[in-house]
Order: structure tokens, then C-alpha cells, then sequence
């Protein structure tokens, strides 16, 4: 177990040096969202009311797309040199694998969020540090959700030569309970509706339990899935 989790910080360690080093998704992701944000901004002629009411689904979405564009090169940037086939070989068990890939993933979103997140106030005039916290604990919990599933089916489509294409479509249908219940949270906590707030109160614990569910059945399916 203990070597198992070192090799994962070393897998972590490694994607994140790579992506640093090329800065390929990372780059990708954060320009995507921001002009996605602009765009919006433009498209939409609302009132106060109007705008508040459909906050949050503007973040997730947004942070949905960026997602995709990170989980995608997860195991695509081990492809060049048969990299890939090295690291299924290695001594390194699946569940570590995943659990490296899973950590880099998640930090890299987890910062473009919070760079883009200041511009999604600036742009809507939504004053979201009212409640950063809670909102924090929200980013944190359904990042986690969106990078352990992203990794997963980054590793089904690696092989696959529409990868870009097939990665979002198996994606996207899974997260839609996360993504749900993120999208009620966040818009109740921009809005500082009490009423609204308590009743998304159940979704902080849905985002919990599909963590853990979602979690434990990448680690355990990883193997099968690099085996294949």
C-alpha cells in the first residue's frame, strides 16, 4: 500500500513537471474558459434575478469544458516513445496509476478554476467571495468527481483516434448527478437565497458519496481498463 502510494505521488509529480514544463493543457484549458466567458458575457442580456438564476450552471459549464481538455491528455501524453507501455509494465499496481494521474489532473483544474473564477465575477458582477469557503469546498469536491472520471475514460479512448471526440461523449452522461448537484449548490451560495440554499443542502452530500463511489470503482477497474 505504502509503495503504492508513493508511486503515485511520483506518477503525479512526473505530469505535473511535464505540464509545467510544456504547459499544453494547461494552457488550452485556461484560454478555452476565459473566452468561453467573454462569450457568455456578450450572449446574454439578463436582469440581476435572470443572471443569479443561471450563475452557477455558467461556472460548471465552463469548468466542465476545461476539464475534458485536461483528463484528455492524462494518458495521451504517454503515447510518444511508447511511454505508455513502460508505465503499465512498471512495477507501479493500476490503482497507483490512476491515482497519480487522478491527483496532477485535479490540480491542474483546480488552478484554472481559481484563475478564471475572479474573471467569471468581474464579467457577471457576481460577487462570489461572499461565500468562498463553502464555494472552495463545492470546486473541491466536484473537481475531484470530474478529474477521477476524466482520468478513468482518458485511459478507455487512449488507443482510440478520436480520442477528443469519444472522451467527452462517455464523459459528460456520467457526470451529470455531480454536475447537477454542484450547479444547485453554487447558484444558491451567488444568489444567498436561504430557502435556496437549504434545499440544496442534500447535494453537498451527493457530491460526498459520488466522490467515494466513483473513486474506489476507478481504482478498482483501472487495472482491467490497461490490461486491455
Amino acid at each position: 500500500m505504502r509503495s503504492g502510494l508513493i508511486a503515485a505521488l511520483a506518477i503525479a509529480r512526473k505530469d505535473l513537471r511535464t505540464e509545467i514544463r510544456t504547459k499544453e493543457s494547461l494552457t488550452a484549458s485556461l484560454s478555452f474558459s476565459l473566452v468561453i466567458l467573454v462569450l457568455f458575457s456578450f450572449a446574454f442580456d439578463l436582469g440581476r434575478e435572470e443572471l443569479y438564476a443561471i450563475s452557477g450552471g455558467l461556472l460548471w459549464l465552463v469548468y466542465s469544458f476545461a476539464g475534458a481538455l485536461i483528463v484528455n491528455r492524462s494518458f495521451a501524453r504517454e503515447l510518444p516513445n511508447d511511454c505508455l507501455d513502460v508505465l503499465v509494465s512498471s512495477p507501479a499496481p493500476g490503482w497507483s496509476i490512476c491515482l497519480g494521474k487522478t491527483v496532477a489532473a485535479f490540480l491542474l483544474l483546480v488552478t484554472v478554476e481559481l484563475i478564471t473564477l475572479p474573471f467569471f465575477g468581474l464579467f457577471y458582477n457576481i460577487a462570489w467571495w461572499h461565500s468562498a469557503g463553502t464555494l472552495l469546498l463545492v470546486i473541491l469536491l466536484a473537481t475531484w468527481g470530474i478529474a477521477v472520471i476524466g482520468v478513468s475514460f482518458s485511459a478507455v479512448t487512449v488507443n482510440v483516434r478520436l480520442r477528443e471526440l469519444m472522451l467527452p461523449v462517455l464523459l459528460y452522461p456520467i457526470l451529470i448527478p455531480l454536475l447537477v448537484g454542484a450547479i444547485g449548490i453554487t447558484t444558491a451560495l451567488f444568489s444567498e437565497d436561504p430557502q435556496m440554499l437549504s434545499a440544496n443542502g442534500i447535494s453537498l452530500q451527493l457530491l460526498i458519496v459520488f466522490d467515494i463511489m466513483y473513486t474506489a470503482l476507478s481504482l478498482y477497474m483501472i487495472e482491467f481498463i490497461l490490461i486491455v
